[in-house]
């Protein structure tokens, strides 16, 4: 029998077995930790001891630890291409090739590259991106480096031809700022008026036909073709205003009312309207048996520009007063008056794309085209060309212009509107460019200048296909004259 005192020993000196905080109904030998497995886990789980936790079951806790698969490592100069146990790329490493060649660019180099810069585990270092070209953005660039990828062409920038097709001797061709002697027919006839005669030049067979000789007593001032049909209208120096059919090669009727010489017209249907040195405008309907319907008196110099809009509703007139008018067909006052110009204003072109839409050219102390909206008659902007604007023209298949000068240039220009862009600078008249008229079918010019020359140029493309060269003068015929 044992000693109780050795045993009371022995349960003094034993280690006390932890107790819990349990509800006063339970007891503490009705709840054993030993016996209870799976509660002992719990509450090691609780108490971050270790243990394995089961493979199917998901545990959550208050970290948080991001996914990488949508991060941009190669931004931060972090690689995270995965590689099989040879060093091999796994099946994604082409796609993860392309893509960083399409974002970063083809010389953004592979993390792997022993030829490459060390990888940084900084994460904070930013690399700046190089800026790219707008094409770029399609999903791999331009790049031809890289493998199994076919790229379409990109269009091209249409190239003007710098040196004209044709180049016509035009002797006795003035070089008077102030006169127009060169239009086109819708008929693809140029008339020009040389000393005291009209020309006309055929532009499909290069004819050259002598329409009319005013005499030595006077000369021709300006030549204006009807919309339609084979009428022409010849402004003289003696204030006259003749009227041809070019088919016949017959004056139909003379006008007269002006004073001085008329230097500028234009055709509205069967109304013409003609511009004269004694400032005067007057307006004409060839079917009325008077010489005209009204004069309009508001410019206090010569009427040196004239131009109806492609809708026939509004007159604009420029005059060497520097002053840019608008008329409609009714009225015997501007509706509009523009005083920006500083010189002359001769160049005058409405545009057909935009209804409304004006543009002039001011002389030597100007040097500016202006864009005005006579609709909301307001001024659009202004370029400063740095060359006296001798012409203006649209272009009717594309929202183009021309425009040509004198001092001190002498020069051609295509510009792209409304960015006003020169897309090409065509030289090679050796006065300045005074005289300008466009093809029917919207692809050719032609221009005078007073070194007695007509050139000849492609500047426009075709209707139906804006990157195809011009049908006309597709091969130069050579230097001709015109009489």
């Amino acid at each position: 029998m044992d000693d109780p005192t050795l045993s009371n020993q022995r349960n003094q000196s034993a280690p006390a077995t932890p107790r819990l905080n349990l509800p006063s109904r339970m007891s503490d030998s009705s709840f054993h930790l030993e016996n209870v497995p799976s509660r002992s886990m719990h509450i090691n789980r609780l108490l971050n001891s270790s243990y394995n936790s089961s493979p199917s079951r998901t545990i959550y806790s208050d970290r948080f630890i991001p996914s990488r698969s949508g991060s941009n490592f190669a931004l931060f100069d972090i690689s995270n291409s995965p590689t099989s146990a040879e060093g091999k790329e796994d099946g994604s490493g082409t796609y993860h090739s392309l893509l960083r060649a399409a974002l970063f660019g083809p010389d953004t180099p592979d993390k792997k590259d022993p030829l490459g810069p060390p990888a940084s585990r900084n994460i904070f270092r930013y690399k700046t991106e190089t800026k790219r070209p707008l094409h770029s953005l399609s999903p791999f660039g331009l790049d031809e480096s890289v493998p199994g990828i076919i790229h379409s062409p990109v269009k091209a920038p249409r190239k003007v031809p710098r040196s004209p097709y044709k180049v016509l001797d035009a002797p006795a061709l003035q070089d008077d700022f102030y006169l127009n002697l060169v239009d086109w027919s819708s008929n693809n006839v140029l008339a020009v008026g040389l000393g005291n005669c009209v020309y006309l030049w055929n532009a499909c067979s290069s004819k050259v036909t002598k329409l009319c000789d005013l005499g030595i007593d006077d000369s021709v001032c300006s030549v204006g073709w009807a919309q339609r049909g084979t009428h022409l209208a010849v402004g003289t120096s003696n204030g006259k205003v003749q009227i041809w059919d070019a088919s016949r090669c017959r004056r139909v009727r003379t006008m007269e009312g002006h004073r001085l010489r008329v230097g500028a017209l234009a055709w509205s249907s069967s109304l013409l309207s003609s511009g004269s040195r004694d400032k005067s405008i007057i307006q004409r309907d060839i079917r009325a048996q008077d010489d005209f319907a009204s004069k309009l008196s508001s410019h206090k110099s010569e009427v040196c520009g004239l131009k109806w809009s492609y809708d026939n509703r509004e007159l604009a007139s420029g005059g060497n007063d520097n002053k840019l008018f608008v008329w409609n067909q009714r009225s015997t006052q501007p509706v509009l008056k523009y005083c920006d110009h500083t010189a002359a204003v001769k160049a005058i072109a409405w545009s057909p794309h935009l209804h409304g839409l004006l543009a002039s050219g001011g002389g030597t102390a100007d040097r500016c085209i202006r864009f005005w909206n006579t609709t909301t008659n307001t001024h659009l902007s202004c370029m400063d060309t740095g060359s006296q604007v001798c012409n203006l023209v649209w272009s009717k298949n594309v929202n183009e212009l021309v425009s040509t000068h004198g001092y001190s240039q002498n020069q051609i220009i295509v510009w792209r509107y409304p960015t006003m862009s020169k897309l090409a600078t065509l030289t090679g008249h050796t006065y300045r460019v005074l005289y300008l008229a466009i093809s029917p079918d919207g692809q050719t010019i032609v221009t005078g200048a007073g070194d007695e020359t007509l050139r000849f140029w492609n500047v426009f493309p075709s209707p139906k296909s804006q990157n195809t060269d011009s049908e006309i003068g597709a091969t130069s015929l050579g230097r001709t004259t015109i009489r």
